[in-house]
């Protein structure tokens, strides 16, 4: 026996729980950063060279899971990839161990990483016990039990009553996940929105066909059937069947087209030689000081680039409206109003966390999952600024080059 009482065996089995759990997330982290750069392989600078790529790793930490403290070396990745939102350098973030971690994720967010991996009930104990150093209580037919009732809170939420709660501001967006769904062409509809406090929720996640207005009718149409008011403002991408829904359903809300997604489709059409001079353009449109000088600057647009690229001007002139509607809002919140980045942003983990799913499965199931963790993550979302002025909007106060105006000029008799 030890001088703390404990014995040689006991601690030879508590270390080799602990490199078990180490080398468990250290395989994790891998597969999560090998996948990272492997998707965006295509992006590349004017060289040529890849944006996203593996970086050595970080300085090692110590990270407490229920066998102890494990060691753990994160990978690093160097992602040269710059925000049009924000203009600020994009970070890749784990969701295995995000930064500053130093406990193991909670049971409750491990499980539905699991299962979209693929792994079936049986597969669970083993898997989480040598990640969280034991398994008790966690039989197969527990974890069963545990999804079921994952799917059984999805149903509830999409039964609860809307009409206490206001989105002032809806985003909208389809996405696909390449999850259970029974379908190749379905994908996961989601409806983020935000309340007259500024904070942002999760209103409506259920499978359907992002180009399809059907789909997006009989999500709008329930949503209404449950006591949803119309939003004031709904943000979302362009080739979305979600406007001709929006238009039968809530036809009182603006449109606001995505300029990321907008950014993408015209640069698409257009040679790459032309790509990084049609992109500073763009940006001149968005970031614009107010409505006016936007317009000015999709007027230059035209001029520059009408001649040789017809196509890709008709593009921004032809939604010039939906395009620029964001500017009639607080100035504040422009940042949040021109992109459906609220959504890109929650997704882009959880897709990196789907793309091994595998198997047909149960699709109830697979969008319990999703549900889950996008429930975990939206309680890291951050407000819209200056969240004062959301109730503002929804009153119908009026704002001019992003500011309130108080009272209208007195009209001379």
């Amino acid at each position: 026996m030890n001088a703390d009482g404990s014995t040689e065996s006991g601690s030879l089995i508590d270390e080799i729980v602990r490199e078990g759990a180490r080398r468990m997330l250290a395989a994790a982290l891998e597969v999560e950063v090998n996948a990272y750069p492997a998707e965006l392989a295509a992006q590349r600078d004017e060289t040529g060279r890849r944006l996203v790529v593996r970086n050595g790793y970080h300085q090692a930490r110590e990270v407490t899971t229920a066998a102890g403290v494990v060691e753990v070396k994160a990978p690093r990745v160097n992602d040269k990839r710059v925000d049009e939102s924000t203009g600020e350098r994009k970070r890749f973030s784990s969701a295995i161990l995000p930064p500053w971690c130093r406990k193991s994720p909670k049971i409750s967010e491990v499980l539905p990483l699991l299962y979209l991996h693929g792994l079936s009930s049986g597969d669970f104990v083993p898997a989480l016990e040598q990640f969280l150093g034991s398994a008790a209580g966690l039989s197969p037919a527990t974890v069963t039990r545990l999804t079921q009732q994952w799917q059984a809170d999805h149903t509830a939420f999409m039964d609860r009553d809307l009409s206490e709660v206001d989105y002032v501001y809806v985003w909208a967006d389809g996405i696909h996940l390449n999850v259970r769904l029974e379908e190749a062409k379905a994908c996961v509809l989601v409806l983020i929105g935000a309340r007259a406090d500024g904070s942002k929720e999760l209103v409506a996640l259920r499978d359907g066909y992002r180009e399809s207005g059907e789909s997006w009718a009989d999500l709008l149409r329930d949503c209404a059937r449950r006591g949803m008011r119309a939003p004031v403002l709904a943000v979302g991408d362009g080739a979305l069947g979600f406007w001709k829904a929006l238009a039968e359903v809530f036809p009182a809300t603006r449109e606001q087209r995505c300029w990321v997604h907008k950014t993408a489709d015209v640069l698409d059409s257009m040679p790459k030689s032309a790509q990084p001079g049609t992109k500073k353009a763009i940006q001149d449109i968005y970031n614009a000081e107010d409505r006016d000088h936007a317009e000015a600057a999709i007027k230059t647009f035209a001029q520059l680039y009408g001649a040789k690229f017809p196509k890709a001007v008709k593009k921004i002139t032809d939604g010039q409206d939906q395009l620029l509607a964001f500017y009639d809002f607080p100035a504040e919140h422009w940042i949040h109003l021109r992109t459906t980045n609220p959504i890109e942003s929650t997704f882009s983990t959880v897709k990196l966390r789907t793309k091994v799913a595998r198997g047909a499965g149960s699709r109830t199931a697979a969008l319990a999952m999703v549900f889950k963790l996008v429930e975990s993550a939206q309680q890291r979302w951050r407000a819209v600024n200056a969240p004062h002025l959301v109730a503002l909007v929804r009153a119908g106060a009026r704002f001019e080059r992003g500011q309130l105006v108080e009272r209208p000029e007195a009209v001379a008799a």
